[in-house]
């Protein structure tokens, strides 16, 4: 199973349009953005998108409120699971339990990835290029002993994404 994890869109819908279609291109097969996504355009982008795809609000998303219902935007923490594995998802930092196999979360513009007490934690760092001049996300594979955490990011000036592969049991 591939999971294609983003954040902190903000503004930029052609970078959002950008890294859904390269998650696309490398098979993922569901969506998840960690909030911040700001305007409608990016909530159509994952709409548009043809997978299936979970979203939560960002605290800068704050005008979406009203699109809930329409685009699948859940308030933090959620819960939910595709397939054995349960997933929480959020936007801001807050809820870091390991009450999860894989806690989802954005807002710092950072990528981090752990795994500790059979949780893995998870930041895509981010997609608009604010904090630094890279557009990143995130794909999670899920095998049935390992999680493999594949980090995509590129320079705003580049053509092509570089990865970095991290790999813990579980």
């Amino acid at each position: 199973m591939k999971i294609g994890i983003l954040s902190d869109s903000h503004l930029k819908s052609d970078y959002t349009k950008e890294v859904i279609d390269f998650l696309k291109e490398i098979n993922c097969e569901y969506l998840v953005h960690a909030g911040d996504l700001c305007i409608e355009k990016n909530l159509e982008l994952l709409e548009s998108s043809g997978l299936k795809y979970v979203c939560v609000f960002g605290n800068n998303d704050r005008n979406l409120f009203s699109l809930a219902t329409k685009y699948n935007i859940k308030t933090e923490p959620y819960y939910f699971k595709i397939k054995d594995i349960k997933f929480k998802l959020m936007h801001l930092p807050y809820y870091m339990t390991p009450d999860s196999d894989v806690v989802i979360f954005g807002h710092t513009h950072m990528f981090e990835c752990e795994y500790k007490n059979k949780t893995l934690f998870i930041n895509p760092g981010e997609v608009c290029a604010r904090e630094k001049p890279l557009i990143e996300c995130v794909q999670l594979e899920i095998k049935e002993n390992e999680y493999i955490i594949t980090r995509y990011f590129k320079n705003i000036k580049n053509t092509k994404f570089e990865k970095e592969e991290y790999i813990y049991e579980r």
